[in-house]
């Protein structure tokens, strides 16, 4: 058997010693059922494209798939996590520049470097920040496709140069005008793109039996990024006499290691790199705008949270030392409960987990109320916690129930040919992309609901949190209505 008999495509030009070793591999391993042989180990180490992936043929995925497709996620996790890190570091930046005011709106004292934001100023940050990143995880969908997933993880982790060297020169200038400030807090959104390139490239590396904790540990590793940059950054200001600036230069070496990272160890799928055309027509389905809106409720809520928490923690009970010292603490839990509501999503189904999960976000927004009616930092601080994980279990099984619901659609069409299997997954793909730029929306909205709440009901957050409780118990009847309903065509998907 020749190089050309492993290959779906024209084999790429290599060495005589890599042709020898493809060919001597693949006439070892022989045709598997009928199908196509799986790419040699030695071409699946060298080679920066794979040109035949399989990984729903056991054969194939016990004998090296599974090895590459953990190799490609363990580093899409790290670059995924530096994005992360970067889109929110303005989160726990902007607790440090908030002025102190007095009733009347007088400055009574400046925050860090003469900084005076208000609290309206510092959630507008937070939202641009949010929603940059939301929309740029539109053109990032269609980067896989166009120029592979390790191709485009490089080039997207050197851009994050951008907001963390910019975010330095502002935060030490603080004679710069508001305007200016948002458009460098913008740039963080290139960090939020990430994610949807990430995912859309490693749904393609495993089967769909393993999909669902596959993509919750490469979405909980991106957005522990949170956490982590939310507990970092108060520390290393501290040091080296650098100041806030330190928030930013720190991230920049990391943004230039996880590129590096992605060059020398990640692969290209062929079958990945196809006409972007198939993520268009997955927008046809009426359940992928269904999925995009409940992941508003879920990873909208996990992102505009972790966004605004730290700040309402100083605007609202007067805690920056809580903000700085623990503010990170709702994303960590949340982070690390996404790959659990993957899990359990695997094996109960997404739609019940993810009904679940909005009526206890619900009554969570609840104990939140009686918090700050209350004025208990105890009692809010554990309830948004608890939302917190809640909403990181509903990231993990809305997430699963996309290639479920594709998976369906694939079932329910007549003609059986792999080709009509590979539209499927590819549409998967592009639908995970879009999903999650709709989704992420809701870190926009958040802190503009926040502030909204705050001027118009003399410094409140309830009527905020009231609306966010509503918004729940309305996607958990939506829930019910299209996914779990008996009759529904995705029933229990």
């Amino acid at each position: 058997m020749t190089t050309q008999d492993v290959t779906t495509s024209p084999p790429r030009a290599h060495s005589s010693t890599e042709a020898d070793a493809s060919t001597e591999a693949a006439g070892s391993a022989g045709t598997l059922s009928g199908e196509i042989a799986p790419e040699s180990p030695s071409r699946l180490a060298t080679g920066r494209w794979i040109e035949h992936w399989d990984p729903e043929n056991p054969t194939f995925w016990a004998s090296h798939g599974k090895a590459v497709a953990r190799r490609n996620l363990i580093f899409s996790i790290v670059a995924e996590h530096i994005g992360f890190s970067v889109w929110m570091l303005w989160s726990i930046v902007v607790v440090t520049m908030y002025g102190t005011y007095d009733s009347a709106g007088t400055l009574v004292e400046p925050g860090v470097n003469g900084w005076a934001l208000t609290a309206g100023q510092g959630l507008t940050l937070l939202a641009v920040a949010s929603g940059v990143g939301a929309v740029l995880r539109v053109p990032y969908t269609f980067m896989v496709p166009i120029f592979g997933g390790r191709n485009w993880t490089v080039v997207s982790a050197l851009l994050l140069l951008v907001p963390t060297l910019g975010l330095s020169w502002a935060v030490s200038h603080p004679e710069t005008s508001f305007g200016v400030l948002v458009a460098i807090a913008a740039t963080a959104g290139l960090g939020g793109g990430n994610f949807a390139s990430s995912m859309a490239n490693i749904s393609f590396f495993y089967p769909d039996r393993q999909k669902g904790w596959a993509l919750g540990l490469n979405a909980a590793g991106g957005n522990i990024g949170v956490a982590v940059a939310q507990k970092v950054v108060p520390f290393v200001v501290g040091l080296g006499g650098v100041g806030l600036a330190a928030a930013g230069l720190v991230y920049a070496p990391l943004a230039i290691a996880a590129a590096v990272c992605a060059f020398l160890l990640m692969d290209n799928l062929r079958e990945a790199k196809a006409d972007p055309a198939p993520t268009l027509r997955a927008v046809r389905h009426s359940h992928v705008w269904l999925m995009a809106l409940l992941y508003i409720g879920t990873f909208g809520s996990f992102i505009g949270y972790s966004a605004a928490f730290p700040t309402l923690l100083t605007v609202v009970f007067r805690r920056p030392d809580l903000a700085l010292g623990w503010g990170f603490a709702g994303a960590l839990v949340g982070s690390l409960a996404r790959p659990f509501g993957g899990r359990l999503a695997d094996r109960f189904g997404g739609s019940i987990i993810t009904l679940t999960s909005f009526v206890l976000m619900a009554a969570a927004g609840c104990i939140a109320v009686a918090g700050v009616r209350t004025h208990s930092i105890g009692l809010f601080f554990a309830s948004f916690v608890a939302l917190f994980a809640v909403t990181g279990v509903g990231n993990g099984s809305t997430y699963r129930m996309i290639p479920a619901i594709f998976g369906r659609l694939r079932a329910l069409d007549p003609d059986t040919s792999s080709e009509v299997s590979l539209e499927f997954k590819r549409q998967s793909a592009g639908a995970v992309g879009i999903i999650s730029a709709v989704g992420a929306l809701g870190g926009f909205a958040i802190p503009f609901v926040y502030k909204w709440s705050r001027e118009s009901f003399g410094g409140s957050i309830v009527p905020a949190l009231q609306v966010y409780v509503g918004v729940f118990l309305v996607l958990a009847a939506i829930t019910w209505l299209f996914f779990l309903r008996r009759g529904t065509l995705m029933r229990k998907v």
